[in-house]
């Protein structure tokens, strides 16, 4: 068993000798290398010491030479701005100089000034005293003070300024109304020409032709009861006369004179007349006047291109067929002033479609005026208000006699159609003891006038001329009378259309030859 354990033992004391040996020549090689590193990094430090000085010293050499180069240029720079300045300090020393000789001579002038200013005060003071003087020369020779002579001149220059205005208002108008007659004319001329109308045709009574004298009794009737039905029926008056062959309906109201009409029509071709069959013929009438009332205001509404109207107005303007003004009918008027306006408005760029529209409906009023109270421009415009029209239409219905003042072209339009449609010959007639008195009214107003000497009312009352004595009234005077003429024929007369008020002046030498 110690046989086993010596080996063992001699084992392990040989390993840790040999541990111990190995950890010795470790230890020595160790301690060689790290003298020799120590060796190489002192050589390494050395060389670095050796690197570092050399670019100390080539760093200071090149900064001192950066420092001897900035500072020169920092030298040249200040001597440059020296030099500046000493420029500046030259030029301002020859301002300064300047300054003082231009001071120098505003002082000089302004001696010379004052010196002449005491000399102009003082002519001043003679020329005063000179013009008290000739004033007062003046108002000794001429008896007049100052005031007296300003109030004269004044009144010279008055007469001389309303000389001048007078001739200015004078070219002004003669070149205004050339221009304009000219233009005017011309899109007049052309509308008339493209719208041909009627003449004067409606009457406030309607005749209806019998077959013979005999047909009287019958339509009066035992004891007159066939008459008075029909009359009482229509409220038509019937007469009866002695005219052959014809019985006269007479009333206001057209419509119901139409019913009259076609009802007795219709009772003489039938031949049975009784108040029965007179009260049967009388209904039918009158839904026949109204389909034919609602035909009519659609063919005038196909007639002049107007669409969208509401069927009460059609209805309306069917009306107007039966209604006359000055004996021109009324529903033919309208659609001629819509043709005019609608033509007028295409010659200068307006709104046709607002123009004719408001030429066909500017006298819708008519249709009712006999049932409601009020002008008809009044109720026309109530009417179309009522079913909505565009405001631009009733606005040109509502100014077209002036009811209210006209904004807008169209509007315009309307009361120039309205007024050829009326003035034209022929359209419209009046009472002969009413257009008497309108002549005599038109002359007496025109000869009421200073320097007048005659006046005559021609073209059925359309115009009137009058002559005025050449020593009392001047050509710039005629103007003045033309106008004030206008104005009293404008408040004093009721006329269609217009009046053309023309003055005429004109100087005659006579002699005779013995």
């Amino acid at each position: 068993m110690l046989e086993g354990i010596i080996p063992v033992i001699i084992a392990i004391i040989t390993l840790i000798i040999g541990v111990f040996i190995g950890i010795y020549i470790r230890k020595v090689i160790a301690e060689g290398k790290i003298r020799t590193a120590e060796e190489e990094a002192k050589k390494i430090i050395e060389e670095g010491l050796k690197t570092a000085e050399t670019a100390k010293k080539e760093y200071l050499i090149e900064a001192k030479e950066e420092v001897h180069r900035m500072r020169s240029e920092i030298e040249k720079d200040n001597r440059e701005r020296r030099n500046e300045i000493q420029r500046h300090e030259k030029r301002l020393v020859n301002k300064e100089e300047i300054l003082d000789k231009k001071s120098d001579s505003l002082e000089k002038k302004e001696e010379y000034f004052n010196r002449k200013l005491k000399n102009v005060e003082q002519k001043e003071k003679e020329i005063n005293q000179i013009h008290e003087k000739q004033i007062s020369e003046l108002e000794r020779l001429s008896g007049l003070t100052s005031e007296q002579a300003k109030e004269l001149l004044l009144s010279d220059i008055r007469k001389e300024i309303n000389h001048e205005a007078a001739i200015m208002i004078k070219d002004i108008e003669n070149k205004a109304k050339q221009e304009a007659e000219k233009k005017s004319r011309e899109i007049l001329s052309y509308a008339i020409q493209k719208c041909a109308a009627d003449h004067v045709a409606e009457t406030t009574v309607s005749v209806v032709t019998l077959p013979n004298d005999d047909m009287k009794g019958r339509i009066i009737g035992r004891e007159g009861r066939n008459i008075r039905t029909l009359e009482t029926l229509t409220g038509i008056d019937l007469i009866i006369d002695d005219t052959p062959e014809a019985v006269i309906l007479s009333g206001f109201d057209p419509i119901r004179r139409e019913i009259a009409r076609i009802a007795l029509e219709k009772l003489i071709s039938d031949g049975r007349i009784h108040p029965a069959r007179i009260e049967e013929m009388v209904e039918k009438a009158k839904k026949e006047v109204d389909n034919h009332i609602k035909e009519v205001g659609e063919q005038a509404t196909f007639d002049t291109g107007i669409h969208g109207l509401h069927p009460e107005i059609l209805r309306l303007l069917g009306r107007l067929k039966y209604r006359t003004s000055y004996g021109q009918n009324v529903l033919k008027h309208s659609i001629e002033v819509s043709h005019l306006a609608g033509i007028m408005a295409a010659e200068i760029g307006a709104d046709v479609r607002v123009a004719k529209r408001a030429g066909l409906l500017h006298d819708i009023g008519k249709a009712v005026d006999h049932e409601v109270e009020g002008p008809h421009v009044a109720i026309g415009v109530d009417i179309l208000k009522r079913f909505k029209e565009n405001k631009d239409v009733i606005h040109a219905v509502e100014a077209h006699h002036d009811d209210v003042e006209a904004s807008s072209v169209e509007a315009i339009l309307i009361q120039a159609a309205d007024a050829i449609s009326a003035a034209r010959p022929g359209a419209r007639r009046e009472t002969l003891e009413s257009y008497i008195k309108r002549l005599e009214k038109l002359e007496e107003i025109s000869n009421s006038f200073e320097g007048v000497e005659k006046s005559f009312a021609i073209q059925a009352g359309r115009e009137v001329r009058i002559i005025v004595d050449s020593n009392l009234v001047s050509d710039l005077d005629i103007v003045h009378i033309a106008r004030d003429i206008v104005k009293r024929v404008e408040s004093e007369l009721d006329y269609p259309g217009q009046i053309k008020v023309n003055v005429i002046r004109e100087s005659r030498a006579i002699d005779y030859a013995k």
